[in-house]
């Protein structure tokens, strides 16, 4: 069986997933999801990782030439700090904090995360990534850093889903009502969350319990990845690598929505919809039909195009 996921920033390649089946197609849900040769997901050289924080210091520094007013602000939030891990902290605490519950003990809880989890370091800069390629509003990547609460609310969820395995769920939990509070984005943290992942705008989306969101997803506001009812057990969707879900759509239910699927906006999903398929409407149904649907030979969630149809009503 092969995956066709590896890249740097100029290259695709294609090898055999074998030892990668874990890591790109979540093995605690092998049944849920395609492995085939259809996905190309974006995976960075180590020195692209190292390269990202260097590059986001020097933006840094050049919006203080544009704006000067702002060098307090970009010295406290970025050029103070020897790695983006501690910057990406401070930024975190700062958001979160209030008059009970001081920066400086998120901070410490934060830090402690990171500094145990390398791999979740990596995420980020996956995540930070997909913003910058995905979104055309993003100018810079230190831009997307500091204010695109998208990317801001993915990374607390990170911290909070290691928490959560860590069995200390009420900081978890904690750390989901702030989030919801101050950025009006909603994550479980049980929910499990793959790699480069853009939340574009993020206002209003929820995604619950037991919910899985694969690599390279893409998410836009106002989206439920939701359950039908109040039964227990698995009952939130399972999303699929490079699937795109357009504002306002709903997905309810331990449904499976297979990679490279689109899901236009506004739609309510509560069936599976199969890999390559684009799905609209309330209840949404398949664009070609459910015996002959019609393919996609691109990455929904790279390509960002939300167009299902070639005319106008």
């Amino acid at each position: 069986m092969t995956a066709c996921i590896h890249s740097s920033r100029t290259q695709v390649i294609e090898f055999e997933c074998n030892q990668n089946y874990a890591k790109f197609c979540r093995s605690d849900y092998p049944d849920q999801f395609s492995c085939k040769p259809i996905s190309k997901i974006n995976v960075y050289t180590h020195q692209d990782y190292d390269d990202l924080w260097p590059k986001m210091k020097d933006e840094a520094r050049s919006d203080i030439d544009q704006e000067p007013i702002l060098s307090n602000y970009y010295l406290t939030s970025i050029l103070s700090h020897s790695s983006m891990e501690s910057a990406l902290v401070n930024h975190i605490s700062m958001k979160l904090s209030n008059s009970s519950l001081p920066s400086a003990t998120l901070y410490d809880l934060f830090m402690g995360v990171l500094t145990e989890d390398r791999e979740l370091v990596n995420a980020v800069k996956d995540d930070l990534r997909a913003v910058k390629e995905r979104d055309p509003a993003c100018i810079s990547y230190v831009h997307c850093f500091l204010n695109f609460k998208g990317f801001l609310a993915c990374q607390a969820h990170r911290i909070a889903h290691h928490l959560w395995l860590q069995n200390r769920k009420i900081l978890a939990l904690l750390i989901q009502g702030r989030v919801s509070e101050v950025l009006a984005v909603d994550i479980h943290p049980a929910a499990k969350i793959g790699r480069g992942i853009m939340l574009d705008h993020a206002t209003g989306v929820v995604i619950g319990e037991t919910a899985v969101v694969g690599n390279n997803v893409s998410i836009l506001h106002n989206v439920t990845l939701g359950g039908t009812g109040k039964s227990n057990g698995d009952r939130h969707p399972k999303i699929g690598d490079g699937v795109l879900i357009g504002a306002g759509s709903c997905v309810l239910g331990n449904i499976r929505i297979g990679d490279w699927a689109k899901i236009g906006a506004g739609s309510v999903v509560l069936k599976d919809v199969p890999a390559r398929t684009t799905a609209v409407g309330n209840p949404a149904k398949l664009i070609g039909g459910k015996m002959n649907p019609v393919k996609l030979d691109k990455v929904p969630s790279f390509t960002m195009d939300h167009k299902w149809c070639d005319y106008v009503i």
